[in-house]
């Protein structure tokens, strides 16, 4: 019998709140069984509809939590409003309590990050946490952080992600030395700005056994998959995520607007749906979904907040994914042979 997963879901965030949340809950229990839910938010409420996912209904635990934190609440209001109360701070807790071994919300994105911080503290010798997208591309998929949480990073914080970054890729997709590259306007070592061009440095002085440092990657790099984990700081992440997202979109509306166009092209569009429906899910934000707090003591995984109950299970799969992969021991190990000095081939 594999080893139960334990996830606990903030059941109330987000756009759709318990419309994602039930639904997606259930597809994931069909795919992977061995999964313990805590659903953590109004107990009347949630006990009212689990009934329509019998097999749900009949493996979760809910726990009643008198608070909400709504999408637009500033990250200091929902601390002092939802400190203890709340369903997003009550998920966060079990990890740190032992009781859950990742968490989920699709809410407030701030708030989330305020309040894993406040519950979860950073790991040693980490200043700041990231956000970490997993982002398809044209050779499959790479890691982008941080797409929001630090901005304006310096450049060990830099050096931080990296090895963030790097251990998600070993553990997540099983290649034992990433290569990392840094987001920069130009490959060209003067190019960029000072605390770049210093991460750089040290990156190239520190010759990782386990990360491979590849130079600068430019923004179109990342979908080319040019390399494993692309390192920023979140004021840029966070820009290229929104950028690709909007782009994404757009594409979507040409192509439902030139497939009306005419008789044939509607004809054509029957005859290709299935690729173009393949296109939309590898491209659609709401359905690759799911972005990781990475540098804190537990796995919190932040949902799109206005994805659907399919998006909303790609992120719980993600955090049973990483879960299963003991992502925040390897993590560990990453940083302690760092901080001890012994990152280096020479020392290795």
């Amino acid at each position: 019998m594999p080893e139960k997963i334990r996830i606990s879901l903030d059941a109330m965030g987000g756009d759709n709140g318990l419309d994602t949340v039930l639904p997606g809950a259930d597809l994931v229990l069909q795919r992977c069984p061995n999964i313990q839910f805590s659903l953590f938010g109004n107990a009347q409420e949630i006990e009212s509809r689990i009934g329509a996912y019998p097999k749900l209904a009949a493996t979760a635990k809910i726990v009643d939590c008198a608070v909400s934190i709504t999408m637009d609440e500033k990250p200091s209001q929902a601390l002092r409003k939802g400190r203890g109360k709340s369903s997003m701070w009550n998920a966060i807790a079990a990890v740190k309590e032992g009781e859950a071994d990742v968490a989920v919300s699709a809410g407030n994105t701030g708030a989330l990050m305020a309040m894993s911080k406040f519950c979860l503290r950073t790991m040693a010798g980490i200043e700041r946490p990231a956000i970490a997208a997993i982002w398809p591309t044209m050779r499959g998929e790479s890691i982008v952080l941080d797409v929001g949480a630090t901005v304006g990073a310096d450049a060990q914080q830099l050096i931080d992600f990296a090895i963030l970054g790097g251990a998600m890729a070993r553990s997540m997709q099983g290649i034992s030395r990433p290569s990392i590259g840094l987001l920069n306007i130009g490959v060209e070592e003067v190019k960029g700005v000072e605390e770049v061009r210093t991460a750089g440095r040290m990156l190239r002085e520190m010759s990782p056994a386990n990360l491979e440092y590849a130079g600068f990657v430019e923004g179109d790099d990342i979908g080319k998959g040019t390399v494993d984990v692309v390192v920023t700081e979140g004021f840029a992440g966070n820009i290229a995520l929104k950028t690709a997202e909007g782009t994404a979109k757009q594409l979507g509306t040409y192509l439902r607007s030139a497939m009306k166009r005419t008789l044939m092209a509607k004809i054509g569009y029957l005859f290709a749906r299935g690729a173009f429906e393949r296109l939309r899910a590898k491209m659609d934000p709401r359905k690759v979904n799911g972005g990781v707090f990475l540098g804190l003591n537990g796995i919190v995984i932040k949902s799109h907040g206005g994805t659907d109950a399919e998006g909303f299970a790609s992120a719980v799969e993600l955090a049973y994914d990483m879960a299963k992969n003991k992502l925040i021991e390897k993590i560990s190990e990453d940083l302690g042979d760092y901080h001890r000095g012994r990152f280096s081939e020479d020392n290795v």
